[in-house]
């Protein structure tokens, strides 16, 4: 049987325990508020000379994140540093920004970057075109690098682009390749 006083001291600390579980705190007034996370000042750069601007939001395949930021249709030819070339059809050329935003080394290969026309067929970068604008093949990205490519296509000249379909790096550890995701260019 136990006695009065420690009934009493039994009572008193269950008391403490439920009220410091009550969830009260202080008044709203002096709770901490949630501080926005910072964000890079990046000064708005003009579009380039035939291009129009394209505003997808970014899209991730993989682990890679993509964002399309400029178009260029119908290209006859072009100027490289040391060649002049001609379209067999004509030229389409996607900007676009591409994105590690993990804590390990992942690759860029614009190989298997897809332009989609109008009719729904597939059509693979001009490699010959990408080597004479010195744009890369393939690309090492490190943990949170970003850079901005072109990827230039040569496709039949009454053919309309439609999308562009990115493929990004499997994540680490994962075998074989990704299935892509597909950017519309209208």
């Amino acid at each position: 049987m136990r006695t009065p006083p420690l009934r009493f001291a039994g009572a008193v600390l269950a008391g403490a325990v439920l009220t410091g579980c009550t969830g009260t705190g202080p008044p709203e007034s002096t709770a901490p508020s949630a501080t926005p996370t910072p964000a890079y000042a990046l000064t708005p750069r003009p579009v380039r000379p035939g291009e129009r601007p394209v505003n997808a939001p970014p899209v991730t395949d993989g682990d890679t994140r993509f964002q399309v930021i400029g178009l260029q249709t119908g290209l006859r030819g072009f100027f490289g540093t040391h060649a002049e070339w001609q379209a067999k059809g004509q030229y389409v050329v996607v900007r676009i920004v591409v994105e590690n935003p993990g804590r390990a080394n992942s690759r860029f290969d614009a190989k298997r970057q897809k332009l989609i026309t109008a009719d729904g067929t597939a059509h693979g970068i001009d490699r010959f075109a990408q080597a004479i604008k010195r744009q890369p093949d393939t690309l090492p990205l490190g943990a949170e690098v970003r850079i901005e490519l072109d990827l230039w296509f040569d496709i039949p000249e009454e053919a309309k682009a439609a999308a562009v379909q990115l493929f990004g790096d499997p994540p680490l550890g994962v075998g074989g390749s990704t299935d892509g995701v597909k950017v519309p260019l209208t």
